[in-house]
């Protein structure tokens, strides 16, 4: 027994293997041996208390076993599912028996999940229709806020320039050069003339009597 245990060489397992509820799955297990055992499926099943269950993998329509893939002296047991199910989850293990041999491969673990339901069946027209709203809207927020604060300094900018155009207008009207200088004269003239214009005035114009 133990030589012909130590011409067996088991072949690494996958070690998982996820399928969708009522979709097809397929595990194999492989070995290098130049004997021709009796292999049969062993599922393990780990209960609520921690425990594992093994159980024997029955055949039917749904579940087929098949030996292929005979290269290079392995062999391969393939474990087919045609469409499974939840309660099919679990540890799947072949079992090697020769005469009094009895050995487990590695295994490989199943997985069945439900896949996520469509809330909205929506063709691809309208999901790129949607993706290109969404680009839009998402290129208008991001370039609205920084255009707002170019267009609010473009604004003052003109402001400051129409009033500084507005100062220079007020002052070179104020600033007259005519009629500042007649004015000017006009108060020289005001200033020369003295508070007794009247009365100097008034002596020119009488005569004295001679003596």
């Amino acid at each position: 027994v133990g030589s012909v245990q130590f011409n067996l060489k088991l072949e690494a397992d996958k070690p998982l293997v996820r399928a969708a509820l009522f979709h097809e799955a397929t595990i194999r297990c492989c070995y290098r041996w130049n004997k021709s055992p009796h292999v049969t499926w062993i599922m393990n099943i780990h209960t609520t208390n921690g425990t594992t269950m093994l159980s024997l993998v029955n055949l039917s329509n749904n579940l087929m076993n098949k030996t292929t893939e005979l290269t290079d002296g392995v062999t391969c047991h393939l474990l087919f599912f045609k469409r499974v199910r939840l309660n099919y989850t679990g540890l799947y293990q072949c079992k090697l028996n020769y005469n009094s041999l009895h050995i487990f491969t590695h295994g490989t673990f199943l997985q069945v999940y439900k896949p996520l339901q469509k809330t909205l069946n929506l063709s691809e027209s309208v999901k790129n229709s949607i993706i290109t709203a969404e680009g839009v809207l998402l290129l208008m927020c991001v370039l609205i806020p920084g255009t707002m604060p170019l267009c609010k300094s473009k604004r003052l900018n003109e402001l400051e320039r129409k009033k500084g155009r507005e100062e220079e207008n007020i002052y070179e009207q104020g600033l007259n050069q005519d009629d500042c200088n007649s004015a000017y004269h006009q108060i020289q003239r005001t200033n020369q003339q003295g508070p007794y214009q009247d009365v100097a005035n008034c002596g020119e114009d009488i005569q004295l009597e001679k003596p």
